[in-house]
């Protein structure tokens, strides 16, 4: 087995360009299954940002617990920034869902000028938001997301989610291949 793993942020990076509505439909679906399979035991930060939610080449997830920093204020719900005491599965969830939304926004906004909108679907654009609500009681819930997100892929015929994150993983590692050729290349031609 081959467990290679990438962040988000990487993918985004190498790619220098955001993700397509496909891709975020797939990522999407993969991390809440992820999340679902492993609730009772996530004992993470409770936060998922794009240097936290780690894409393996064959093709699963995984989440890296994260320092906080201000930068993470972007994906941290509301309620976790007004102090309140996270101790329920239910309030983890919650918190899960406001940061991976929040984090999945994020990828599809990835450098795109200031003046040029986002482009999603109102399908996706109204799923993303109701995972980002403020109020963690309307928020979704992760067999929601995890419901909506498998009758779009049979509606749309997607790829699994799985094949998809390798293929994300795959651009990383092409690309860093790349770059230490071009280097190797340069620093013996000097």
């Amino acid at each position: 087995m081959h467990f290679t793993f990438v962040t988000l942020a990487e993918v985004l990076e190498a790619r220098g360009a955001p993700l397509d509505e496909d891709e975020v439909w797939s990522l999407l679906l993969g991390t809440v299954e992820s999340l679902l399979d492993t609730s009772c035991k996530v004992n993470m930060c409770s936060l998922i940002s794009p240097g936290s939610l780690l894409l393996s080449a064959s093709g699963g997830l995984a989440f890296r617990s994260c320092a906080w920093s201000e930068e993470m204020c972007s994906f941290t719900a509301p309620e976790v920034l007004q102090g309140r005491a996270i101790t329920t599965r239910l309030a983890v969830e919650k918190v899960l869902i406001y940061s991976l939304g929040m984090t999945l926004y994020w990828s599809v906004d990835y450098q795109l000028p200031q003046n040029e909108p986002v482009q999603l679907s109102g399908h996706l654009n109204s799923l993303l938001l109701s995972m980002c609500e403020d109020t963690a009681l309307r928020r979704a819930d992760l067999l929601r997301v995890r419901e909506m997100c498998e009758h779009h892929h049979k509606a749309a015929l997607l790829f699994p989610p799985s094949r998809v994150i390798s293929q994300l993983v795959e651009e990383v590692l092409h690309d860093a291949v790349s770059c230490t050729s071009i280097r190797m290349c340069q620093g013996g031609a000097i």
